[in-house]
């Protein structure tokens, strides 16, 4: 597509699934990883790849998404994990929709493609926040791991969590803001590389729903 979104790879030690997750995104589109603190080489291998590369010292998911924002100047952002784990192959159509003016935020639904992928902990705490977000009228079943939406607009709505609380608090601002949400189903793989912070232990998991969940207190 002309003028396509800038992708921006939230990641902490990453440098083992950054090449497969590189080389799976959309040709031609711009890359920023946002190194977030990473003791490993993933600033090195993300540049040696071909993606521009800024730092966040900041531990936090939040933290690294806003100053992707803050840095990008495309007129599109798209946002996804940078473990390989989502199908990239699903951002041209979301971006599409945002582009088109058929939707303000485009955000991807994970469909494991085989068990395993997504651990019980995990799949259980997300299922509960999504529930909670539909009976507030949002028409969502995951908490967007994977979105696109116009990088204005997202500056704009003012997401003020640096953490894991990060996606929902964006789409909580964005169902009050009165935004069209469309989701998508994306294939959900194990992740290219390394361990995940958050779903590969129950204690990550419990964690990161604890910080969801009292945005919604």
């Amino acid at each position: 597509m002309d003028n396509p979104p800038l992708i921006v790879l939230p990641c902490l030690d990453e440098a083992d699934a950054l090449p497969a997750t590189l080389a799976a995104l959309p040709v031609g589109w711009p890359v920023l990883v946002v190194d977030n603190g990473s003791t490993d080489d993933t600033a090195g291998v993300a540049r040696a790849a071909g993606a521009q590369v800024v730092r966040e010292p900041r531990r936090g998911y939040g933290a690294a998404v806003h100053t992707g924002l803050m840095a990008a100047t495309t007129e599109l952002v798209a946002v996804l994990d940078g473990d390989g784990s989502l199908d990239a192959a699903a951002l041209p159509a979301m971006a599409a929709a945002v582009a088109d003016g058929r939707a303000d935020l485009a955000v991807g639904r994970r469909v494991p493609v085989s068990a395993g992928v997504w651990p019980w902990h995990a799949r259980a705490g997300n299922a509960a926040l999504a529930a909670l977000l539909r009976r507030r009228g949002l028409p969502v079943h995951d908490i967007a791991p994977i979105r696109v939406a116009g990088r204005r607009a997202l500056v704009e709505l003012g997401v003020l969590d640096r953490a894991f609380g990060y996606p929902l608090e964006l789409l909580l601002r964005a169902g009050a803001a009165g935004w069209r949400i469309a989701e998508t189903p994306v294939a959900y793989r194990a992740r290219a590389g390394g361990r995940s912070k958050v779903s590969g232990s129950v204690r990550g998991t419990l964690r990161a729903t604890r910080d969801m969940a009292g945005l919604l207190r």
